[in-house]
């Protein structure tokens, strides 16, 4: 880890990481569609039980992995191929992820977990702590929570505002964002790796 401290790159770069992986804006179909069913969708409701999860996960995922056997490096490296598979289906348009997750209350299951809180973010969150200091995660996701939070109370006005094609170019952009720290990520993490064998 290389800073303990309050660093505003850090913050910077880990907040785009987690907003491509969360994709709240990618999002706002799958949101429009489940109220178009009659769900209740509660902003604070999805906000506080995805960013509970995510912490829990920050706090305990080292642990379970040194549990498991496994060392944070290894598990960034398969991480890291892990999110640019979920950036080639962003730019591709292509599903290779699919939820045949639990059904339950909207706000719960499928949005807090796993849409917004979900593998991708946990395997971003050990990742990204192989380089940037825990409070600067941290102050990254309430970030992403807060602009979240934000976005589903005004969904239908943001989807009036960009439009379908402006979703899709956002979501298009911060696909090829996921792309590009995918790789540093695996390079880097495999690259310390092979150090370590030799």
């Amino acid at each position: 880890m290389s800073n303990l401290g309050f660093d505003f790159m850090q913050i910077a770069s880990a907040f785009i990481v987690l907003f491509a992986i969360i994709d709240p804006l990618g999002s706002i179909p799958i949101i429009l569609s489940l109220e178009g069913k009659g769900e209740r969708i509660r902003a604070w409701e999805v906000v506080l039980v995805a960013l509970i999860i995510m912490i829990v996960f920050l706090f305990a995922g080292e642990w379970i992995l040194n549990f498991l056997g496994v060392d944070i490096k290894s598990f960034a490296a398969a991480g890291a191929i892990i999110l640019f598979l979920m950036a080639l289906e962003m730019v591709c348009d292509i599903e290779i992820f699919k939820n045949n997750g639990p059904k339950g209350t909207a706000s719960i299951i499928p949005l807090a977990f796993p849409l917004f809180a979900g593998p991708g973010v946990f395997t971003a969150l050990v990742a990204l702590q192989v380089e940037y200091s825990t409070l600067n995660i941290v102050i990254a996701l309430v970030l992403n929570m807060c602009f979240l939070y934000f976005e589903l109370r005004a969904t239908k006005l943001i989807k009036q505002i960009l439009g379908e094609s402006g979703i899709y170019i956002i979501r298009k952009f911060f696909g090829i964002v996921l792309l590009a720290i995918a790789v540093k990520l695996f390079t880097t993490n495999i690259a310390s790796l092979v150090q370590l064998t030799q």
